[in-house]
């Protein structure tokens, strides 16, 4: 019996069962000793109605009469016998008239209960008159009742026969009636009740079977498939929900948990692709450099040998720059493909800029470019990797250098400490809705970030809601002309659970109100009405303004384009043209935001660019 259904019933039908016996028992038990109880109580009226009718005979000794009398009332049905006995055990008057003269045994079960003890007792109570024997094994069985005879003052004064007032029993009168059909009943009512107890185990057992089935077979054999599917590698199965009870909750829970293990086996399959791309940069590195420092060596040479040949010159001048720009290339592809966790200790921020700025003032010196430093020196320590901001600002730096190009310019460089709200601080890396979906669209980004999907339904219209990831920013995406309305509902876009914050409304406008988790962080609350985009994140808020340091590397340069900046921190997007690789960019925003920092730009096209850098500080 390996199945948790046939277990569980088999468990309910012995439990019933035993039950069922215990009850058919005790009520067996109670249905016959409240039979014999009234037997008694009818052979008790019965011996009572004899003396009553013979009492009167034995005060004249009417022997015939009194003989006469116990004849005819010893025939009725279900009487057994009558008789009379005196003090010294002798018959004297019987239904059966063989027995009169004859003398019973003291010993037997009429005599026992009286002479038991040395002395005859004179008075027995009611309920040890009684017994119930069989005469024979094979007989059925008999109830006894015996009726003492006492003395009464009319008695031993009579003139028949005078009986001396020291005796207290003259006799007993002795009446045996059959329980043949006592018998016959209590065996039926023990059928009667065996039948009951069957059919009730029987109806108890069909309807556990069924509600066992349904509510736990069902679920459970569907639990056990999906298991099945996905041990054999099928993540993509799913259990189809037929219930709210806790197994289907539990299938749900299965459902989330195998979609949460196709997406990580998809992350972990883009790890893995990603570390393949790691290794065959190291191996084109380790290919390629050697060859391609040989090439650039020999053209350089043979540049500076073919000086009378312009033609010539101007080609071997193109060899060694795509030469370069090839090195390049393969040293920020390593760059990107070898982004770690960070290794934070407590370090200084102006530290790490005046190195940054040692590594490139060669660079900016060959383009004329002046470096003004305006660093607070009295700037709180910040908890981070010190190589890892090292290469953020040195690629900050050369980028702007860039942007200015050989005419020269100048790049401000400022640090200061300044004390922020949550509120455009703090970025929304993760939501899920009730059933653990994630929120998240990689594929939409705001400010350069995954945005956080909802659906909005609006008088039967739906559209997608994008909400900006960074707290309390108002620059939300809408699909609906009056999203965020009073009637309008928000869900989840993949399960359609709901995301209403119940009787809530925005305090601002009055519009609908959304709410959805951030795991580890508590709930969020939002307006997404675009003339409001009020928000309210309690657990962050609690915490109150935070401390942070912020470097600004501004330039005057030619500028970004405005429809360029959206994709500026995005992997092989470049503002160079040929000559960059796209990937500068992104590994600096890959790692200020593992430093848990947020990096943004401000910029017009001919007016130079400001790059802002936010980390936060140790309090």
């Amino acid at each position: 019996m390996k199945k948790i259904g046939l277990r569980l019933t088999f468990a309910v039908i012995v439990t019933a069962l035993i039950t069922k016996g215990v009850f058919a028992f005790f009520s067996i038990r109670a249905e016959r000793d409240s039979l014999l109880a009234e037997v008694e109580r009818h052979a008790d009226q019965l011996s009572e109605t004899v003396k009553l009718d013979t009492e009167y005979d034995m005060m004249l000794n009417h022997r015939d009469r009194i003989r006469e009398s116990i004849t005819r009332i010893g025939t009725q049905p279900g009487i057994q016998r009558i008789r009379v006995m005196n003090k010294g055990g002798s018959i004297i008057y019987s239904s059966e008239a063989s027995e009169v003269g004859k003398t019973v045994d003291k010993k037997a079960e009429s005599c026992y209960k009286c002479h038991s003890a040395a002395n005859p007792l004179e008075r027995l109570e009611k309920k040890e008159r009684s017994r119930v024997f069989r005469p024979r094994p094979e007989s059925p069985r008999l109830l006894g009742i015996i009726n003492p005879i006492y003395n009464a003052p009319s008695c031993a004064t009579a003139a028949c026969h005078e009986h001396p007032r020291s005796q207290v029993v003259l006799g007993v009168l002795d009446v045996t009636l059959s329980l043949a059909e006592i018998d016959r009943a209590i065996r039926r009512g023990q059928v009667r009740i065996i039948i009951f107890a069957g059919v009730a185990v029987l109806a108890l057992s069909l309807i556990v079977g069924v509600l066992v089935r349904r509510w736990v077979d069902v679920p459970v054999k569907a639990l056990l498939k999906a298991t099945q599917e996905v041990a054999g590698g099928n993540l993509g199965y799913v259990i189809g929900s037929r219930g709210d009870d806790e197994l289907w909750t539990l299938a749900a829970s299965f459902n989330v948990m195998t979609q949460k293990l196709a997406e990580a086996r998809m992350q972990l399959f883009q790890s893995d692709k990603l570390a393949s791309l790691g290794r065959l940069a190291a191996g084109v590195a380790h290919e390629i450099n050697n060859p391609l420092t040989a090439v650039l060596t020999y053209s350089s040479f043979l540049a500076k040998r073919s000086q009378g040949s312009p033609e010539t010159t101007e080609d071997l001048n193109v060899i060694v720059r795509e030469t370069i720009r090839c090195r390049e290339i393969v040293k920020s592809l390593l760059d990107f493909a070898r982004q770690s966790v960070p290794r934070k200790a407590e370090t200084g921020v102006n530290e790490i800029i005046d190195r940054a700025v040692a590594v490139a003032v060669n660079q900016l010196n060959l383009n004329h470019v002046q470096l003004v430093k305006e660093l607070d020196r009295a700037l709180p320590k910040a908890v981070l990797d010190a190589n890892q901001l090292q290469q953020v600002f040195i690629n900050l730096i050369v980028n702007a250098a860039d942007a200015i190009g050989p005419g020269g310019g100048v790049i401000t460089l400022s640090s200061r400490s300044l004390t922020l709200s949550a509120a455009g601080t703090v970025q929304i890396k993760k939501a899920v809705c009730p059933k653990r979906h994630s929120l998240i669209d990689e594929q939409v980004r705001i400010g350069g970030k995954p945005a956080v999907c909802l659906k909005a339904v609006q008088e039967g219209r739906e559209a997608l809601v994008y909400v900006d990831p960074m707290y309390g920013v108002r620059t939300h995406r809408h699909g609906l002309p009056g999203a965020g309305a009073a009637k309008t509902q928000f869900s989840c876009p993949q399960c359609q659970s709901p995301l209403d914050a119940q009787g809530r409304a925005c305090p601002d406008c009055g519009g609908a109100v959304y709410s959805f988790e951030v795991p580890g962080k508590g709930m969020l609350d939002g307006c997404a009405n675009r003339d409001c985009g009020w928000q309210r994140w309690a657990e962050v808020d609690s915490v109150g303004p935070r401390l942070f340091i912020e470097v600004k590397v501004r330039d005057t340069g030619c500028g970004i384009p405005k429809e360029r900046i959206p994709l500026l921190f995005e992997p092989f997007s470049s503002t160079k043209g040929q000559q960059g690789t796209g990937l500068g960019l992104a590994v600096t925003w890959g790692i200020v935001d593992n430093h848990d920092g947020t990096i943004t730009v401000e910029s017009s096209e001919g007016a130079g660019a400001t790059f802002t850098v936010r980390l936060p500080a140790k309090p």
